[in-house]
């Protein structure tokens, strides 16, 4: 195939051949393979996502004044999960293209507001240090100063350190339900009097869990409050593209307060196309995410939502209890679902070699680090493999068991190196331009979420940079010392 246009238009059929046959070495989504990334039901609700989608292909969001379809379909989105978040009839807010735009958005709308309000110049906000990555990217996009709230033993948010934090120039704190690297939910209500002790805002990252969390407490499991029913919340996000089972690009952003949301809407008034308003990130909006996100919450329902919710916690219970009973692995603090990471107990274990036995078996790991350990994000589709999953697992432990050597192969090597060498800025700069690379004309893809960089062509040999540099750094401070 050619990288460029083709001079005359194609055969339908054929351009769609092509689309398939890339995807051939994609991940085996379809049967519970993958742990992040993707939450699939069956072929029958892709289908009728994708019907519900055509029917609004075209539309824009870009002017609700317009298609007044897409605002009445976001309304009534934002109130159904304003509801289901325990919100009053004063939340409000609107349907983004995914959490990282919702993230970003509540960031911005926070530093306008301190400015505004307090003539804060140098914002901070206050965020733990599991909270999503899209945060740390919005303290870089939005010259925020981030300061880590550490954890405590348990690998929560410590919260006897928060409040020591709080100064002038805070204008938001972030939470979330739960965290992605453990899946704890934090402290909310704790974080929550302490934020309105200082007038400071605080968000619930609930970008995870805002889809399943309210289904798993109608099924009795037992959960701490972090929604609008903690006084100290004061906006929300959640993803529908997650554990709502829209299509791709779908979040909202919710605020318990319009004065609130006003921080929010970017307004140019001077511009000769005429006055523009937008009420997020995005100009053109796609239509086809309002309607199928629409569609999915109307088609499963409270009773689909809570059997989806009762099948995931029910494989989320089995592989927590499968990790436990495993000698030598143990779960990474107290994660209360849909997603965990388990680690080594074992010294003698290399926790990334067993990810890299369990790729060789056709499961797709991601690896977390600090402490060291593989992740799962777990769906109602992996009920029907988690016992699958847990044999394996078993048989990938024995083989590392039995040949230590394999801690020093692959991405286990290469990843575990890279997790554990200091002087952070290097490693920084060198991924950095590694995935930079993977831009530049016939580069190979570079994957630094599911299987991090230690996985990636070239990664080892970047490692091997890394610790030259270091020993040459400490052999340098040692001279000077």
């Amino acid at each position: 195939m050619s990288d460029k246009l083709p001079d005359q238009g194609r055969d339908d059929e054929e351009v769609l051949r092509d689309l398939q046959r890339f995807a051939a070495d994609d991940p085996d989504y379809r049967h519970g393979r993958l742990w992040s990334l993707v939450y699939w039901l069956d072929e029958a609700h892709d289908e009728f996502l994708a019907r519900a989608w055509r029917m609004y292909a075209s539309a824009n969001g870009l002017n609700p004044g317009a298609f007044k379809s897409l605002k009445r379909l976001e309304g009534e989105i934002v109130a159904a999960v304003a509801a289901l978040l325990h919100g009053d009839e004063q939340v409000c807010g609107v349907l983004t293209a995914g959490g990282t735009e919702s993230c970003l958005m509540a960031a911005k709308t926070y530093r306008d507001l301190a400015r505004t309000t307090r003539g804060v110049g140098r914002a901070k906000m206050i965020l733990p240090v599991t909270a999503h990555v899209a945060w740390f990217k919005a303290a870089e996009y939005f010259d925020i100063e981030p300061v880590r709230l550490p954890l405590d033993d348990a690998l929560r948010a410590d919260i006897s350190a928060l409040e020591s934090l709080i100064d002038r120039d805070t204008v938001m704190i972030v939470g979330s339900a739960p965290e992605y690297p453990h899946g704890t939910i934090d402290p909310i209500e704790a974080m929550g009097a302490i934020a309105a002790r200082h007038g400071v805002p605080l968000h619930v990252d609930a970008c995870v869990g805002g889809m399943i969390l309210p289904f798993m407490a109608m099924n009795g499991v037992t959960l701490p409050r972090w929604d609008y029913r903690v006084p100290g919340v004061t906006s929300i996000s959640v993803d529908l593209h997650k554990y709502g089972y829209a299509a791709k690009g779908a979040s909202t952003i919710t605020y318990r307060r319009l004065d609130l949301f006003a921080h929010q809407v970017f307004v140019q008034e001077d511009w000769p196309g005429g006055v523009f308003a937008s009420p997020a990130m995005l100009g053109t909006r796609a239509g086809g995410a309002y309607a199928a996100a629409w569609a999915a919450m109307q088609r499963l329902g409270v009773a689909g939502y809570r059997d989806l919710a009762r099948r995931t916690h029910e494989a989320f219970t089995r592989l927590c209890d499968g990790v436990a009973a495993m000698p030598g692995l143990r779960v990474l603090g107290d994660p209360s679902g849909p997603l965990l990471a388990y680690g080594s107990g074992d010294p003698q274990l290399a926790i990334y070699a067993v990810g890299d036995r369990m790729d060789a078996r056709g499961w797709s790991v991601n690896r977390v680090q600090r402490p060291e350990g593989l992740h799962a994000m777990v769906t109602a589709q992996h009920l029907d493999v988690v016992d699958r999953y847990l044999a394996d697992l078993g048989a990938a432990v024995a083989e590392v068991r039995a040949d230590p050597a394999l801690a020093r192969q692959g991405s286990a090597a290469t990843y575990g190196m890279l997790a554990q060498l200091p002087l952070r800025g290097m490693v920084r700069q060198q991924v950095r331009e590694m995935f930079v690379r993977q831009y530049g004309r016939g580069a190979a893809p570079l994957d630094v979420h599911a299987q991090a960089v230690g996985a990636a062509p070239g990664a080892r040999g970047m490692v091997e940079r890394l610790a030259l540099r270091y020993a040459d750094w400490r052999r340098r401070r040692s001279t000077r010392a």
